[in-house]
Parts: C-alpha cells; structure tokens; sequence
C-alpha cells in the first residue's frame, strides 16, 4: 500500500478538520482587532466625560457641520437656562466646535471606527443625536448611557431610514404627530417595546426662519426657477439633463440650478457636460455655495424631486414645487413595513404639480399655471401646520425633554409645562 495514500473519507475529515481551523483562526483575528481597538479607544474614553473625568448628563451627538442647525437652538436654549452639555461632532469644520458657549463642553471624537469606538465608552443620562440605526450597524449603545434619544432632522416621514433606523431608541422627537402613528405600527409589527415620543418642532427650520428676518431680498423681477434635486442615478439632473434644463433656459425664465452637494463631489463630469451646454443662455446661474436660504429666497417655483428641501422651501416660503416623478423602492427604508403610503408623497402631490417628461416643451406655461393657483398655497398652509409644530419654540422643547431625562437645573428655566 502507497503510505502516502488517503482515503477518501479519511480525506474529506482532514479537510473539514482544515477548514474548520482556518475559520476558527479568522473570526479569533477578527475579534482580536475589535478588541484591541476598544483597548486603545479606552484610554481616549476620557474625551467625552465632563471635565474632572465626571459622568455627563447631556451629550449632544452629530456626525458633522450640516447638522449643526439642528443643535443650533438646543444649545442656545441650554446656555440660557445655565445647564451643562457635551457637545461630540466627527467633524472638525463643524461649528458647534468653536460655538464659544460656556456650558458646552465641545469634542472632536474623530471618524469612522475610531468616533463609534468612543461611542461604545460614553458615560451619560441622555444622549441626543441625529444619527440612525443604534444598534443596527456601527453606532452601538453604550452600557454607560442611561437614555437614547433620536431628533429628526428634516420634516419627512419618520419610515424614510434605512431598515431598523429608529427601532432601538429609547425616544424619538418629531417634527409633527403625523410621523407617530408610522413609528407606532412598526413597534406593533416587531415586537418592539413602546418608546417615548415627543412633538418638539422642528429646530434647524426655526434657524432658518430667524436667518431670514435678516436676509437682504433678493431680486424677484419677472419669474425664476430654482432646480434643486437630489443626487444619484435616479436625481432629475442625471436621468434628465438638458431635456428639463434646456426648456427652461430657452423661455427666459431665469433659472438657478443648484446641485445636490454630492453630486459635486460624485457626478463631476455630468456637471461639467450641462453647464458647457448651458453656457449660452445669460439667464441661467448656477448655485454651488454652501448657504442656500439666497437661491430658495429668490426663486418663485422650485423644480425637485422626493428632496427634503422641497418641504423647506415650500413652508419657509409658502411658494409652490414642480415634482419630477420617480420611481421609489421602499424595500430598504422602513417605509416597506408599514401599510400607508409616506406622508412625503402624498403631501407634494398637494403642493406643487406633479411634472412628466412629456411636460418639458410646455414648462414655461406650467410654472405660471402652478404659480397662480390659490389651492397650492392653501395646501402648503394646511401641510406647514401638519408639519413643522410649535414653530419657533422647538430648542426649548428639546431642552425641556432633556433635562426632565436627565434631572438637570439651571438658573434660567421656566416655570410652564409642555406636552
């Protein structure tokens, strides 16, 4: 018998023997990774304590400078009624960092893997953020944080994150009691415990309307039209470029188009493709400045898709939309377990006119017909109160629910209770 020879039985055991090391070698790896990483993210655990290494009662968590509009009035709100606050960003440019108010206690905690290692370690009675998924992907809970409460940040349907985006938080605040009743029946539908909800408003548009008490008026002579999509395969630019752009150039409404910000990031050379194209036309401007309260000011229609800015614009300015329709997968939003159709598309059906391709040639004539319609506006009134509620009080919302979570006082609050 040839020593060297192996049964095939024998064979098929050595190899799952094989197998089987080689697995248990990778996952001890993997592991050992994660693990180590937490060791050295320990030691920086520190950063997101209160000064003198104490447990914090309020952290505020943003992932960077866009949201910071949304924590703008929080903090304004905790400032004058002398409470403490940490504020943890992953974005050094955001401005919460250098607010230079004196009970926030401001941290760059970094990004990626590192920012959700300091996460897992945070020591606090109530964390604020503006991120969703807690517990679904990177963004674990943290056995040192007695509350998690999520803030919506656009008004828009509470479904409208990825799978689970809001299925583990202790509490969610809301806009308007519209979104409840979506949260409440995937609760129902997952076996899911109750968690608090709470209708605060809307911050970063109470910003937005304060900003524009001291916003120069812009020019409105004769009709301007503000493009402002989304961005991607399926974002009005990219599916329909120069056939909704070029009409519009060619009737002599003025035209702004203002790119979604990561369209210039990842759709540079269709950019640069339409705006050659368009380099004719004198009445077209394009808009790729960070602030965009100046373009939405002067413009009389706005041209979108399924944008959060189309609600916006819509209720900071009580102007109508033209909605190019899209085709919408639900199956990755929570939006797919739940029976209604979204609050979203419903609603822009009513405050603006839906726009066909078909409808191109004809848009100057469709812009002056939405424009002059009394029943878009009034249907912008109604959605506005659905919406956006307690307009210009939701800081001391959100500061009422946080220091009830948290038991703090300060020296500036008051005496009434809100609901």
């Amino acid at each position: 018998m040839n020593p060297l020879y192996i049964d095939p039985g024998t064979g098929s055991a050595l190899f799952s023997i094989a197998v089987g090391l080689a697995t248990t070698v990778y996952f001890f790896s993997k592991h050992f990774w994660v693990w180590l990483k937490g060791r050295f993210a320990r030691a920086s655990a520190v950063s997101v304590r209160v000064s003198g290494g104490e447990r914090a009662r309020i952290v505020l968590h943003s992932e960077g400078a866009r949201y910071w509009n949304v924590f703008k009035p929080v903090v304004e709100e905790l400032e004058r009624r002398g409470v403490e606050a940490r504020y943890l960003s992953m974005e050094e440019s955001d401005p919460g960092l250098s607010s230079g108010h004196s009970r926030l206690k401001p941290s760059y905690i970094g990004t990626g893997d590192a920012a959700w290692a300091r996460m897992r370690m945070l020591e606090a009675d109530v964390c604020l953020t503006t991120t969703p998924g807690l517990d679904v992907y990177q963004f674990k809970r943290s056995r040192g944080v007695g509350h998690y409460a999520h803030i919506l940040h656009a008004v828009d349907d509470a479904t409208s994150y990825r799978l689970f985006g809001l299925d583990y938080f202790d509490s969610v605040l809301l806009s308007g009691d519209y979104q409840s009743a979506a949260i409440r029946e995937l609760e129902a539908r997952r076996g899911l415990p109750a968690k608090a909800l709470r209708v605060v408003g809307s911050t970063y548009l109470d910003v937005y309307a304060q900003e524009l008490k001291t916003l120069a008026a812009g020019s409105r002579d004769g009709t301007t039209v503000l493009v402002s999509p989304s961005w991607g395969p399926s974002g009005i630019l990219a599916r329909h470029g120069m056939r909704l752009l070029e009409p519009l150039a060619r009737s002599g409404l003025e035209l702004i188009v203002r790119p979604h910000p990561q369209s210039v990031k990842s759709e540079t050379s269709m950019l640069d493709e339409l705006r050659a194209s368009l380099e004719p036309y004198a009445n077209v401007e394009w808009d790729f400045g960070r602030e965009n309260l100046g373009s939405l000011s002067r413009a009389d229609v706005m041209i979108s898709d399924f944008s959060g800015i189309i609600f916006d614009y819509a209720f900071l300015f009580g102007r109508p939309v033209l909605h190019v329709a899209q085709d919408f997968d639900p199956r990755p939003y929570d939006a797919s377990d739940v029976g209604e159709r979204p609050w979203k598309f419903r609603t822009v059906e009513r405050i603006g006119r839906k726009l066909d391709s078909d409808d191109f040639p004809g848009i100057a004539e469709l812009v002056a017909s939405v424009r002059s319609d009394p029943m878009v506006a009034a249907a912008i009134a109604e959605a506005r109160e659905e919406a956006w509620c307690h307009r210009g009080e939701a800081g001391a919302r959100v500061a009422d629910f946080l220091m009830e979570l948290s038991g703090s006082t300060g020296g500036g609050g008051r005496t009434d209770k809100r609901n």
